[in-house]
């Protein structure tokens, strides 16, 4: 027996539940909520990343509770030859992430560094560096996410959560750059007219030598979260 179709009601909480944890996650990313604990509780501020870290995964949980809870028909599905192009795609995506994961500070991500170090300071504490992949798009992890949102089957409740996704990467993209911008000043705005946000463009990238010259510019110019 195949399984029912959705209410239209049942899909409006649904997209109700993703944009409410997109309105928290972005509420607490955001750095005016960081200065404002730092001014309230500064004690609390070299926990605050793991903390939001925390949150985070576990407020994600409903969203997709709901979303699997809500399985109805496929309305289409990757078959035969295309399950295996999904299937690469999928495999590409995720060793993207891993090979990226070289180039990130995994520390300072989860927060742990701030943590151990008793950091007091709101902002990120690292310097302007390019990965192989901002070499070709500004939110690599956004671009990556995007193939695992779209490379599957799809009913409508994970429609519905596709397409809310897509709309907060976007979203959310725009608003952390609002943060590297502080954070890296004019560094930043050169790499952003030069690298689009999330779809790889062949006509927009950086070579390897752009990509350095850029973070050495970033470097001379004082560009980090002690620079500005």
């Amino acid at each position: 027996m195949s399984p029912a179709q959705p209410s239209a009601s049942a899909l409006v909480v649904l997209g109700a539940v993703w944009i409410a944890y997109f309105a928290v996650h972005s509420v607490l990313a955001s750095l005016a909520v960081k200065e404002w604990v730092g001014r309230r509780w500064p004690s609390v501020v070299p926990a605050y990343r793991l903390v939001f870290n925390a949150v985070a995964v576990l407020l994600l949980a409903p969203a997709l509770g709901l979303m699997y809870g809500l399985h109805g028909p496929w309305l289409w599905a990757w078959e035969g030859e295309w399950a295996l192009v999904a299937g690469a795609l999928n495999a590409l995506a995720l060793g993207g992430f891993a090979w990226s994961l070289r180039w990130y500070d995994g520390s300072e991500f989860l927060g742990l560094r701030q943590w151990r170090r008793r950091e007091r300071s709101v902002l990120d504490q690292e310097r302007f560096h390019l990965s192989p992949l901002h070499r070709h798009v500004r939110h690599p992890w956004y671009a990556l996410g995007l193939v695992l949102v779209w490379a599957r089957d799809m009913d409508a409740a994970r429609l519905v959560s596709a397409v809310l996704i897509t709309a907060y990467f976007v979203v959310g993209s725009r608003l952390e750059e609002r943060k590297l911008i502080r954070y890296h000043g004019a560094a930043y705005a050169r790499y952003r007219e030069r690298v689009p946000a999330l779809l790889p463009l062949p006509w927009r990238t950086l070579s390897r030598r752009e990509a350095e010259a850029l973070a050495r510019q970033a470097t001379a110019e004082g560009s980090g979260p002690d620079g500005l």
